[in-house]
C-alpha cells in the first residue's frame, strides 16, 4: 500500500458522504504558465508549481477493460499499459480484457482483495460493474471510471469521459463550414450511425442534427451499422443506393468506416465530404490522401488518462496546472475534428482499425 494511503482514504470516505458540485474540464486545454502569488501556492500546497511526473510513492493500480474486440478499444488497453510504463513509482495490475460482466465484477474483487492502491476501470456495463465500484470506493480504493459511466456517483472518485454529444456538434459544425465553403444549395446529408439502441450513438446523433440547425441544414438520408467493418460495408451500400447524390457523409466509428470506404471504391462514389469519427489512423491517412475529407477524435488516450489521475490520486496530488488542490471529479475530454491542416498533429493518437 501507499504510504499516503490513509489521507486517501478519507478523502475518498468524505466524497462519499458529500458529493461536491462536478467539474468539468476540457481535454485540450492550454499549458501556458499561469503566474499565481506566493501565498496562494502555499495554501495550494505547491501542487500548481510541483513536477508531478516526479517519482513518488510507490502505487499499484489495477487496470481492468473490456476486450479489445474493435480498434478504438485496442488503443484504450494499450494506451493505459504505455502510460504506466512511463513511471517507475507504477505497478499497474491488468485484468484480462473481457465482454462478460460476471467476469469483471470478480477481476475487481480480486483487485480489491490484493489492497491495490487505486483501480482504473472501463466497464464492459456500466450499471452492472456499479455495486463492486462502490464496494472498492468503501474499502478505501479510489476508483477511476473511464468512458462508460456507474449509475451512482458514489462509485468512483473520478471519472474520464469521451464526448459523444460533443463528436455530433463537431461532425454537424464541419458539415456546416463544408456547405458554406463550397456554396451548397439544398445539399444532400446522410449519416451512418452506430448501434441505434446506445445512449453514445443517440448522442453523436443528436449533436450532429443540433449542430446542423446553425446552417439551416437536416440529414436527409440515415441508417445505422453496428461498429463493425462489415455492417459499415453494407449500410453504406445501402445508403448509396437509396441517394444517389450525397454531399457530404458523416460516419460515426472509423472501425465501421473500413467498410463504408469499401463501399464507396466499388461504387465510384467519392463525390461527397467524408467525416468519419473516432480517429483511427487509416480514417487519418485518408485524410492526408484526399479521400476524406475529416474525422472527430473520440480520444483512445482515455484510460492512460486515466491512469494518470490514478497516480495522482493515490499520491495525494492534484493537477499541477490548476489552482484547485484535488483532481476533477469529472473531466470530459474534447472532440476535435481533424483536417488535412492538422492531421500531422494527430497521427500519433491513431488507432490502428
Amino acid at each position: 500500500m501507499s504510504a499516503s494511503l490513509p489521507r486517501t482514504t478519507k478523502r475518498v470516505a468524505v466524497l462519499a458522504i458529500t458529493m461536491s458540485t462536478a467539474l468539468v474540464a476540457a481535454g485540450c486545454t492550454s499549458n501556458d504558465p499561469v503566474t499565481t502569488p506566493a501565498a496562494s501556492t502555499q495554501q495550494a500546497g505547491g501542487n500548481a508549481a510541483s513536477d508531478n511526473d516526479a517519482p513518488g510513492d510507490k502505487v499499484v493500480i489495477g487496470f481492468s477493460g473490456p476486450a479489445a474486440d474493435h480498434g478504438w478499444l485496442g488503443a484504450i488497453n494499450s494506451a493505459a499499459q504505455a502510460e504506466a510504463k512511463k513511471f517507475s513509482d507504477v505497478e499497474l495490475k491488468v485484468a484480462e480484457g473481457t465482454n462478460d460482466a460476471s467476469l469483471q465484477i470478480s477481476q475487481i474483487e480480486t483487485f480489491i482483495n490484493d489492497k491495490v492502491d487505486a483501480i482504473v476501470l472501463l466497464p464492459t456495463d456500466g450499471a452492472a460493474l456499479t455495486e463492486v465500484a462502490t464496494k472498492a470506493m468503501n474499502a478505501g480504493i479510489p476508483v477511476i471510471n473511464v468512458d462508460r459511466e456507474f449509475s451512482s456517483p458514489f462509485a468512483a472518485r473520478a471519472t474520464i469521459l469521451g464526448d459523444n454529444y460533443g463528436m455530433g456538434v463537431s461532425a454537424g459544425t464541419y458539415a456546416c463550414k463544408v456547405v458554406k465553403d463550397k456554396n451548397l444549395t439544398n445539399p444532400v446529408i446522410t449519416e451512418i450511425a452506430g448501434i441505434d439502441a446506445l445512449p453514445l450513438t443517440q448522442d453523436r446523433s443528436k449533436g450532429f442534427a443540433d449542430a446542423l440547425k446553425a446552417c439551416d441544414q437536416t440529414v436527409d438520408n440515415r441508417v445505422a451499422a453496428e461498429f463493425t467493418v462489415e455492417s459499415g460495408n453494407r449500410q453504406a451500400a445501402n445508403l448509396l443506393q437509396a441517394a444517389t447524390k450525397i454531399d457530404i457523409l458523416w460516419n460515426h466509428d472509423d472501425d465501421q468506416g473500413v467498410g463504408v470506404m469499401a463501399a464507396l471504391d466499388q461504387a465510384g462514389r467519392h463525390e461527397m465530404a467524408f467525416i468519419g469519427g473516432a480517429g483511427s489512423a487509416n480514417a487519418m491517412r485518408w485524410i492526408q490522401e484526399g479521400k476524406m475529407a475529416a474525422t472527430v477524435l473520440y480520444p483512445p488516450t482515455q484510460a492512460a488518462d486515466g491512469i494518470k489521475l490514478a497516480r495522482l490520486i493515490a499520491q495525494d496530488k492534484g493537477i499541477s496546472d490548476l489552482v484547485q488542490v484535488e483532481v476533477p471529479r469529472r473531466i470530459v475530454l474534447n472532440a476535435p475534428v481533424v483536417t488535412k491542416e492538422n492531421v500531422a498533429e494527430y497521427l500519433p493518437l491513431g488507432f490502428e482499425s
